[in-house]
C-alpha cells in the first residue's frame, strides 16, 4: 500500500531535507564502497605482480618438488590457486591448503574461463566453480611456452567492503533519524511567523463580513521583508488594511441607506395619511359623483393604503437594521401562534390549517408585537402565495435550549432560483407571487430581521407540493 506523501508545508521541507541527506549519504557510501575495493583489489594485484607465477610454474613438476619448488608452496598465501596452461589447455590446477598445494579437479565451464584469460600482466576478476569464492588472477608467460595463471582470493577485500558498508549504514541511519528530528524542530521555528499568518487569515475568514460592522484583527508583527514569509505577511498586512477600508466605506454606506429610508419613510407618514384622509372625504362627500372619478378615488385609496404598508414596513427594517432595543419579556408562543392562526382562517377561509403544538405552554423571551408580527407574515405568505385549497401546517416543538416553529405547506412551491433570496427585500416571484394581493415585497425580510434582532435563525426548504420555512429562537 503507498504511504500518502505529507501535505503541510512542514512535512514536505522535513521529507525533503531527509530525502536530500539520504541521497547525499546513500552517494557517499557507494563511493566510498567502490573506492575502497578498488583500492584494495589493486593491492590485490599488486601481491600477483610480486609473487611472478611462482606457484604455477611449481605445479609442472608432479612427482616430488624439489626444495625451490616446495619454498615457492610455503611461501604462498593461504587459497593461493595456480594453474598451469599448455596450448591453450589447462594441464595443472592447485590451490595452497594449509601451506601446501591441494590439486583441483576443475570442471569444463572453469576450464573455459582459465582459457579466456588474457595474458597481458593485469588482474582479472573470475570465479570458479570448484575453488572457494571469487578470485583476482593474472596470467603471464612461463619459459616453456606455457601459459601461468596465479590467483588470490577476493572474499578478505569483499569482507571488508561489506563491513564498511554496514558501519555506514548504521552511521547513515543515525544520522537520518537525528536530521529528520531537528529539521522539522528547525522547520518549526522557522515556519512560525507563517502560523501566526494563517491564524490570521482563518480569523478573518470566521468574520461575518457580510454585513455589519466588523472587527478586523491587528497587523501581523514581525514582518521582515528580507525574508519569504514576511513578505507574505507583508502582503496579508496590506491586503487586510484593503479590506477593512472596502470594510468601513461599505458599513458607512449601509448607515446612509439606513437613515435615509428611514429618514423617508417617516417624512412620507405624513403626506400618505393626508392622502388617505382626503380620498376618503371626498368619497364621503353626498350628492352625486361621477364613475370615472369615484372609481379614481377608490384606486387612490387603495394605493394610498399600500403606500402606508410599504412605508410602515420600511420604517421597521430601518429600525430593526439599526439595532434599536426590542422589549424582553415573556412571550407565551403558543397563545401567539393561536392568535396568528385564527387571523389567517378569517383572511383565508379557502385553506385548511391545521396546528401540531405540544400540551404545554411555550414561552421564550422577546418582543411579543414583533415576533407576532413575524408569525402572521409567514402565515399571510403561506396564504397569499398558495392556491384555495391548500393544505397549511403550522408545527410548535420545544427543546431543551431552542423553540421551532415550522409553517408548511403543500402548495406549487418556491423557483429554485429565488429560494436562496426569498428573505431579500422587494423580492417576487411572477406568476404566484404577483402583485396584486397587496403584497409589498418585504414581509419574509421583516420576518428574518425580527428573528436574527432575537438571536434566532429562519430558513426554507421548497419543493413542488411541499414548502416548509423553519423558525428557531433560543429559550
Amino acid at each position: 500500500m503507498r504511504r500518502p506523501a505529507p501535505r503541510t508545508l512542514r512535512g514536505q521541507l522535513t521529507a525533503g531535507l531527509v530525502t536530500l541527506l539520504a541521497v547525499a549519504c546513500l552517494a557517499v557510501g557507494i563511493t566510498t564502497a567502490l573506492a575502497l575495493r578498488g583500492f584494495l583489489i589493486g593491492r590485490v594485484d599488486e601481491q600477483l605482480a610480486v609473487s611472478g607465477g611462482r606457484f604455477a610454474a611449481s605445479l609442472e613438476h608432479e612427482a616430488e618438488p624439489d626444495a625451490d619448488n616446495r619454498s615457492d608452496t610455503r611461501g604462498q598465501a593461504e587459497d593461493t590457486f595456480g594453474a598451469r596452461l599448455l596450448d591453450g589447455v589447462v594441464t595443472e590446477a592447485a590451490v595452497v591448503d594449509d601451506t601446501t598445494d591441494r590439486p583441483l579437479a576443475l570442471s569444463a565451464g572453469d576450464r573455459r574461463t582459465l582459457a579466456r584469460i588474457p595474458v597481458d600482466g593485469d588482474g582479472h576478476s573470475i570465479h570458479l566453480s570448484t575453488a572457494p569464492g571469487r578470485y583476482r588472477v593474472m596470467a603471464v608467460r612461463g619459459d616453456d611456452q606455457d601459459i601461468l595463471i596465479t590467483g588470490l582470493p577476493l572474499h578478505p577485500v569483499e569482507e571488508t567492503v561489506h563491513r564498511l558498508l554496514a558501519v555506514e549504514a548504521a552511521l547513515f541511519g543515525a544520522a537520518l533519524v537525528v536530521t529528520g528530528l531537528a529539521g522539522a524542530l528547525w522547520v518549526r521555528v522557522s515556519l512560525r511567523p507563517l502560523r501566526l499568518v494563517t491564524a490570521q487569515a482563518a480569523e478573518v475568514a470566521d468574520l461575518p463580513l457580510a454585513s455589519g460592522e466588523i472587527a478586523m484583527p491587528g497587523p501581523l508583527p514581525h514582518t521582515d521583508p528580507r525574508t519569504e514569509v514576511g513578505q507574505v505577511g507583508q502582503a496579508v498586512n496590506h491586503m487586510l488594511g484593503h479590506v477593512e477600508d472596502a470594510l468601513v466605506r461599505r458599513q458607512a454606506g449601509e448607515e446612509r441607506l439606513r437613515h435615509f429610508a428611514a429618514d423617508a419613510s417617516h417624512e412620507l407618514r405624513t403626506p400618505v395619511a393626508n392622502i388617505r384622509g382626503h380620498c376618503e372625504l371626498a368619497l364621503r362627500r353626498p350628492g352625486p359623483v361621477p364613475d370615472e372619478v369615484r372609481h379614481a378615488l377608490e384606486r387612490i385609496d387603495v394605493e394610498s393604503r399600500r403606500m402606508t404598508c410599504l412605508v410602515d414596513d420600511l420604517l421597521l427594517l430601518a429600525r430593526l437594521d439599526a439595532g434599536r432595543p426590542l422589549e424582553h419579556e415573556t412571550v407565551d408562543l403558543t397563545l401567539l401562534v393561536l392568535d396568528a392562526t385564527e387571523d389567517a382562517r378569517a383572511a383565508g377561509p379557502r385553506h385548511h390549517w391545521f396546528l401540531d403544538l405540544p400540551e404545554e405552554p411555550v414561552t421564550v423571551r422577546g418582543d411579543a408585537h414583533r415576533l407576532q408580527q413575524a408569525v402572521g407574515n409567514l402565515l399571510a405568505n403561506a396564504r397569499t402565495h398558495t392556491p384555495p385549497g391548500t393544505d397549511v401546517t403550522i408545527t410548535l416543538t420545544s427543546a431543551r435550549t431552542q423553540v421551532t416553529l415550522e409553517v408548511s405547506d403543500n402548495g406549487p412551491g418556491i423557483p429554485d432560483e429565488l429560494q436562496d433570496e426569498v428573505f431579500g427585500r422587494f423580492v417576487r416571484a411572477d406568476h404566484a407571487r404577483s402583485r396584486n394581493t397587496g403584497s409589498t415585497g418585504l414581509g419574509l425580510a421583516i420576518v428574518k430581521a425580527i428573528v436574527t434582532a432575537h438571536g434566532g435563525t429562519v430558513s426554507v426548504t421548497s419543493d413542488p407540493g411541499r414548502t416548509a420555512f423553519l423558525l428557531v429562537l433560543p429559550v
